[in-house]
């Protein structure tokens, strides 16, 4: 799931809003590369499909500190090859 909107936090408080909802297979929030600050989104994985709807049901819209967190399925990353790419020769 991608979640948006996160205010400054570490991944352990983040996990817990999660937890209540089923098993965390995974969390990980995206840091600037130089400040090592959050850019206010990151991604939660849950391996059971009904616990991950019922915690997007739950946490999108959620007040945390002065901010609206906003939860949704998160799409595949699709990366194009060079035969995808408009005007290739190869």
């Amino acid at each position: 799931m991608l979640v948006t909107g996160v205010p400054e936090c570490c991944e352990v408080a983040w996990r817990a809003w999660f937890v209540p909802f089923g098993t965390v297979q995974s969390c990980s929030l995206v840091l600037d590369k130089d400040t090592g600050i959050s850019k206010g989104f990151g991604f939660i994985e849950m391996p059971k499909i009904g616990e991950a709807k019922t915690a997007m049901k739950n946490l999108n819209g959620k007040e945390v500190g002065s901010s609206k967190i906003r939860v949704k399925k998160a799409e595949q990353k699709v990366t194009a090859s060079k035969s995808d790419v408009a005007g290739s020769d190869e």
